[in-house]
């Protein structure tokens, strides 16, 4: 039973992030509509999986326009059009209708070759050290790869594009992108001209498919165009991370559901998706109140930040059962809140999966045996993504 004492919430980053289970179980059991009073301004909290998901569901009433932290006058902070991600309906919709036709299953398909390629040198190499950071060799570099792919950078830019990201996620993170002012400037002038180059030699990316889209009727606006190249930045990578670093986690202390992997990987389907569920890298995400609204017999007025605990909605005992907590591979998993819901549902979803069932796979194949430790482990700063920032590994237990 949870203890009433512990039902604040408290934002979390780095350490604290290593056990923010306690705080959200209080939460859902003793007040799942909960007030917090901040001196920049009071905003609520919902932490069960129902009333999670009917807010992501409703755009029109739980706005994303105002930024997606407990922050307020987020938007004039970041000084930038608003990303895709930052959008309501219709706006968003138009938009997104674009940006999905790079996400088809084909098209995922075809970056499978890619990231095995890329997951088997990164393991092997692992293997043939015998130890090192797992984040650092394989979980961090996956995802920029995959996101500078299907953004079109050309691979002699990389490097520097590598060095745009990190500087952008993490200043992203720990909310707080304007000490990232200078590689934001860099990044949008790198994608200006890639954008330029594009319109007349088009490749297989989404630049390209977005600079020779119609919004409208018209040429998509170069601010949308470079607001979807940080959407992608900024969403694409840490995520990812961290979702491969909390299922690598789990396979090492549940090593009955680990070996139901490796003697039936067909399973891993759907173990990816508990992982997910578990895992929630983003921990929960703001919205605003465009009217009063009633939750359990609370009033939120209009104006007023939520936030959505997506992690705290996704070990719900109401929705999952007592066991809620636990790693299943086998659980009968028909929906989840890691790639959020409705109008907002991730479009990367596909490619996020994809991912990490190889580099699970890979794992796996390569190091059946492996192991990590989670308590020598560092987590990332930052109050939104719940992730590892090192994680030492082992490739065969001892």
């Amino acid at each position: 039973m949870s203890d009433p004492n512990d039902a604040h919430f408290v934002p979390r980053s780095a350490e604290s992030w290593r056990d923010p289970f306690t705080m959200y179980q209080a939460l859902r059991d003793h007040d799942p509509v909960h007030e917090v009073k901040a001196e920049e301004g009071d905003y609520w909290v919902l932490s069960r999986f129902e009333d999670i998901m009917a807010a992501a569901i409703d755009a029109s009433t739980f706005s994303s326009a105002q930024g997606l932290t407990f922050t307020y006058g987020e938007m004039e902070k970041l000084g930038v059009e608003a990303p895709i991600v930052m959008m309501d309906p219709p706006d968003h919709t138009r938009l997104r209708k674009l940006a999905t036709k790079r996400f088809t299953p084909k098209q995922v398909k075809d970056i499978e070759p890619l990231i095995r390629e890329f997951a088997v040198e990164r393991v092997l190499r692992l293997r043939e050290m015998g130890e090192g950071d797992i984040v650092k060799e394989l979980l961090k570099p996956l995802p920029s790869l995959v996101v500078a792919h299907a953004l079109g950078v050309p691979q002699a830019d990389r490097n520097q594009f590598d060095r745009w990201s990190d500087a952008i996620v993490s200043a992203n993170a720990t909310g707080n992108i304007l000490s990232a002012t200078e590689a934001v400037g860099e990044l949008f002038a790198y994608f200006n001209a890639l954008i330029e180059r594009r319109r007349s030699d088009p490749g297989d990316d989404m630049i390209s498919t977005l600079a020779h889209a119609k919004l409208d009727g018209e040429d998509v606006p170069l601010a949308k165009l470079l607001g979807m190249a940080f959407t992608m930045v900024t969403g694409g990578n840490d995520t990812t991370t961290g979702l491969l670093g909390v299922a690598a986690e789990l396979l090492c202390s549940n090593r009955d559901q680990r070996k139901l992997l490796l003697d039936d990987r067909s399973l891993l389907g759907n173990a990816v998706e508990e992982f997910l569920r578990l895992a929630s890298p983003v921990q929960g995400l703001a919205r605003m109140t465009t009217r009063d609204v009633e939750i359990r017999g609370r009033s939120i007025p209009e104006g007023r930040k939520v936030m959505l605990l997506y992690a705290s909605g996704n070990r719900d005992e109401r929705e999952w059962g007592a066991n809620a907590g636990e790693c299943n591979i086998e659980r009968k998993i028909r929906r989840h809140l890691s790639f959020s819901y409705g109008p907002h549902h991730c479009i990367g979803a596909a490619i996020a999966r994809l991912q990490a069932s190889i580099a699970l796979e890979t794992l796996l194949d390569h190091c059946p045996d492996f192991a990590v430790d989670a308590e020598a482990a560092r987590f990332a700063p930052g109050h939104f993504v719940r992730r590892y920032e090192s994680l030492p590994f082992t490739a065969v237990a001892g």
